[in-house]
């Protein structure tokens, strides 16, 4: 079997962070997880900096992208500077012999001015959607997801939303076996519900005041099957609707209908690529009440019927 080839692009004042998610994913070795051969690229000569104040030294330059199956610009410096015209072209070239392409965080933009997002959708940090519309009309832009494919290319939304995408990726061509190994070995979850409107400017809950609330999320997490309202849940921790409704919001950033549709979806997906359970079972345990109800929910969430979710992720016909 050949060994798939990644290369990730390094420049001149690199965020490490950025710069190690793809190489915590692709370039270490994970237990039950098939390896790559991940190559940094340095997009400048000599040492390049970074912003945490120490320099890195990359082995490989642009002709590493010639050979590569995945070519991964972990983000960009500086949205307002064009990048080199060299590493354009290495990545047009890069996607006219059809190799997938990632442009994690503000990678995006990177891409963008290849002119490989042009007609395409695709997403970046949510801080800078307006300036990447206003740059790049000819690009769909959702700012609302975590991250998001068309065809052959892959972007994400900012810092953390890179291992997530990295770690489908890894789902994508290995199957959910593999990305749950090397999400426990980072002790990040395999998949995360909800999109960047999570994280947008959300309220930090004040943990000592919503205790009750956590144990009362602990505790419906682990009977979903139940069907639990805004009245019953609210009853249990003894406040009112109108109150637990505001302290529910605020520790968790959303409603109690959207969370719980939230945790039963996420539970679903797990049987799915986890269980042979049929999906009338499926939707029992996850609390849908009809395999109808799961069904429409599950598309209009993820695009997908669960069956085929469960073909993709588990390679079943």
């Amino acid at each position: 079997m050949t060994v798939p080839i990644v290369a990730v692009l390094a420049f001149d004042r690199i965020s490490p962070f950025h710069l190690s998610v793809p190489c915590v994913v692709f370039g270490d070795r994970h237990p039950g997880v098939p390896a790559f051969d991940l190559r940094v690229c340095a997009m400048e000569p000599g040492l390049l900096t970074t912003t945490a104040g120490f320099a890195v030294s990359a082995l490989h330059g642009l002709e590493a992208l010639e050979l590569a199956d995945i070519v991964i610009v972990p983000s960009w410096r500086d949205p307002a500077e064009r990048p080199p015209e060299t590493a354009l072209a290495a990545l047009r070239a890069a996607a006219a012999r059809g190799a997938t392409l990632v442009g994690l965080c503000l990678g995006a933009y990177m891409l963008a001015e290849a002119g490989l997002l042009d007609g395409r959708a695709a997403t970046t940090h949510w801080a800078y959607a307006e300036d990447f519309s206003r740059r790049y009309p000819a690009v769909r832009l959702d700012a609302d997801v975590l991250y998001l494919q068309d065809g052959n290319i892959m972007t994400s939304a900012g810092t953390a939303a890179g291992l997530d995408c990295c770690l489908y990726m890894l789902r994508q061509r290995y199957g959910a076996e593999a990305a749950n190994h090397a999400a426990r070995r980072l002790v990040v979850p395999p998949h995360r519900q909800g999109g960047q409107a999570q994280f947008i400017e959300q309220p930090l809950p004040d943990t000592a005041r919503d205790s009750r609330l956590s144990g009362l999320i602990d505790w419906a997490r682990g009977c979903l099957d139940q069907p639990h309202t805004l009245d019953t849940l609210a009853a249990r921790v003894l406040m009112s609707r109108r109150t637990f409704t505001r302290h529910f919001r605020q520790l968790t950033g959303t409603t109690v209908a959207h969370w719980l549709l939230n945790e039963r979806l996420a539970l679903t997906q797990r049987l799915l690529e986890g269980t042979d359970l049929a999906v009338e079972q499926i939707a029992a345990q996850a609390g849908f009440g009809s395999p109808v109800s799961l069904r429409h929910h599950f598309r209009q969430t993820f695009g997908v019927s669960p069956s085929d979710w469960r073909r993709t992720f588990r390679g079943n016909n």
